[in-house]
């Protein structure tokens, strides 16, 4: 053994540093979150008083929440306390004591400073709404017409949810023809396969409103729709064709996304598993259809509803040509009232439908993951 390796075999132990200053840091801001948080109250309820809004309960729980703020001298009065433990333990050489509560003592000191920026961060929002009389939160979030148009903000809201589920299901048969397609192997399929990367490059690189717009007005102006027009008007009495140009032209738009999305879930998979399955006699079709593609789809769920969130999201551009979805609706409103409260609405409704999804896209990729150490 050389001597170096002798020596870093046999030195001493690393001392655990110094985290009480810190730790007093960490109480200093505390307080000064905890003033902060009192001053926008204070000046909520000057606000307040200066447009003879409030009363004794609403005071009351102005009181309660401007106690909340000093929950979070607990865990930084403990980091400090666990700090000075710490430092004792290191004078009567206690290095697992001394490193255990040093550890402890950053933790909790983190966490009040964590908490307290999320305070502070809440306290500002709550000074940009109140700021100017009101005027941000007036403009914004003025109950009265909140409560007031939601359900026709949310009637119209149901026109982005048809859209949304007929283009999903559209996306998902389209894009895997052109996945597929994008795949056939040998010469004959290289025509096919040049059409499938012409039309994902195309696609992806429009801007789905452009495309929305050049569908929605661009085939009505062709003539060549005004047979369908005829024939869904004479059947099911439908004379706006808005909303079925607006599902023709995210489907176009998607459809390229979640091809690529396939095709990487195709290859991901092990090329053993189609050389198996063609020697055994099945034909490109029947292996991509009974083995590759059922394996494909499993590995490739989370960012297909990562992609499905982004579409949701996306109808709201199918307003640029007429269609009378929530945010059309909002807007036409927003306009009558001079005010934005009804735009307001179409957000909530886009956000509460939007975070459980990507919650459970998050819970998908983290099963995944455990799965995946748990294999290795």
């Amino acid at each position: 053994m050389s001597d170096s390796a002798r020596e870093s075999r046999f030195r001493k132990p690393s001392i655990p540093p110094n985290v009480l200053p810190f730790s007093l840091v960490a109480v200093v801001l505390c307080a000064a979150t905890v003033l902060i948080c009192w001053s926008v109250l204070q000046f909520l309820r000057f606000t307040l008083e200066k447009n003879k809004i409030g009363s004794g309960l609403f005071d009351a729980i102005m009181v309660l929440v401007g106690l909340i703020p000093l929950a979070l001298f607990v865990p930084a009065i403990r980091g400090v306390r666990e700090a000075m433990q710490a430092q004792s333990a290191l004078r009567s050489n206690d290095l697992i004591t001394a490193r255990v509560k040093t550890a402890s003592a950053q933790s909790s000191s983190w966490f009040a400073l964590g908490y307290g920026v999320f305070a502070v961060l809440t306290a500002v929002a709550v000074w940009f709404l109140i700021t100017n009389d009101v005027a941000v939160g007036s403009t914004f979030f003025k109950m009265s017409l909140i409560v007031d148009k939601f359900g026709l903000v949310l009637k119209a809201f149901t026109t982005n949810v048809v859209i949304f589920c007929i283009a999903e299901v559209l996306i998902l048969v389209w894009a895997l023809v052109v996945a597929i397609a994008r795949m056939i192997p040998g010469r004959a399929g290289q025509p096919i396969r040049l059409l499938a990367t012409l039309y994902t490059d195309a696609f992806r690189g429009l801007p789905s409103i452009i495309t929305i717009y050049l569908v929605g007005f661009g085939l009505p102006l062709t003539g060549l729709t005004d047979g369908l027009s005829s024939f869904l008007q004479a059947k099911f009495g439908i004379d706006d064709l808005t909303t079925l140009w607006a599902i023709i032209a995210l489907t176009l738009t998607y459809g390229a996304y979640v091809a690529e999305v396939y095709r990487a879930g195709i290859e991901s998979i092990h090329p053993s598993q189609f050389a198996a399955a063609r020697s055994l006699g099945l034909s490109f079709t029947q292996t991509m259809r009974f083995v590759i593609v059922p394996q494909a789809i499993r590995r490739i769920i989370p960012p297909l509803l990562n992609d499905f969130i982004g579409l949701q999201k996306d109808t709201a551009l199918v307003n640029v040509i007429g269609t009378i979805d929530a945010f059309n609706q909002s807007k036409m409103l927003a306009s009558n009232y001079f005010n934005l409260s009804t735009v307001t609405i179409v957000a909530f409704l886009f956000v509460i439908i939007t975070i459980p999804q990507a919650r459970f896209v998050d819970r998908m990729l983290e099963n995944d993951a455990k799965k995946t150490r748990g294999a290795r």
